[in-house]
Order: structure tokens, then C-alpha cells, then sequence
């Protein structure tokens, strides 16, 4: 599981924003293919635990064979707290329970390269499948 080393703040602020201007929040970097010859793109706005991303990547490392090469382009470094169950309100903020990514759409999430087309697009189609956020697979020919 993927996790920071050491945080400056254990507890950030829950950041809420518009539906709306999520759902039309587009992303300016790592939107391009910079390292594989294929990628997963996010289509949406959402976020990514660090258990969704650890089984997208086990998902990708099971096709890519010795020869196969996966590049993670996105790391779970923002905090989120949860209460335990049957707690009333009030009594402050809950704890901290694990890390998430935030995703805008466009960002390229993971990519491969080294291995065949077909199974370089199988792999990431099963990686889709783990995540919460709508994908794609994109390659350098059609980019």
C-alpha cells in the first residue's frame, strides 16, 4: 500500500467544492504519455485510494511479464479522517484513516510499455476495472 513517508499536517481540510465544478475540472499536468507507449486515462473527477491504486498496479504487473515495464503516475498523499461507527456529532474531527489521490480528468494514471499491443491493452483494461473513476487507454499513435 502506498503511503507518505512522513506528512507536515496529519489532518487537512475536507476541501469541498462544487459538484459542478468538479465534474468539468480538467487537469494540466501529466495529461501526456511521457515514459510507456500506453496509458490509462481518467475520464472524471474522483478519488483514488491507495488500496485502488496498489490493485491496479498488481492487476498491470500480472501481463507485464520480465520484459514489461509500469510507470505509476500518481502517488496518495492527501490525508482523510473517517469517525468510528455510532459516534454523535460534535467531539471534534475523526482520524486519520488512510490517503487517497485526488484525480482531475486527463491525468494519465498508469502506463507500460515493453510488451505486446494486445496484452498491453488487456492489462490496462483490467486495471480499469479496479479503480473508481472512469478510464480510457491511450497510446502514443493516437495521441
Amino acid at each position: 500500500m502506498l503511503f507518505p513517508k512522513k506528512v507536515k499536517f496529519r489532518k487537512w481540510h475536507t476541501g469541498r467544492q462544487n459538484a459542478k465544478k468538479l465534474a468539468v475540472a480538467v487537469d494540466t499536468r501529466g495529461v501526456k504519455l511521457s515514459f510507456g507507449s500506453y496509458g490509462l486515462k481518467a475520464l472524471v473527477y474522483g478519488r483514488l485510494s491507495s488500496n485502488e491504486i496498489e490493485a491496479a498496479r498488481k492487476a498491470i504487473a500480472k501481463y507485464a511479464t520480465k520484459s514489461g515495464k509500469i510507470w505509476t503516475r500518481i502517488f496518495p498523499d492527501r490525508p482523510f479522517t473517517q469517525k468510528p461507527p455510532e459516534v454523535k456529532l460534535g467531539k471534534g474531527k475523526g482520524e486519520p484513516m488512510g490517503f487517497v489521490a485526488p484525480v482531475k480528468a486527463g491525468r494519465i494514471l498508469f502506463e507500460i510499455d515493453g510488451v505486446d499491443d494486445k496484452v498491453a491493452i488487456e492489462a490496462l483494461k483490467s486495471a480499469g476495472t479496479k479503480i473508481s473513476v472512469k478510464t480510457k487507454i491511450v497510446s502514443r499513435n493516437m495521441m
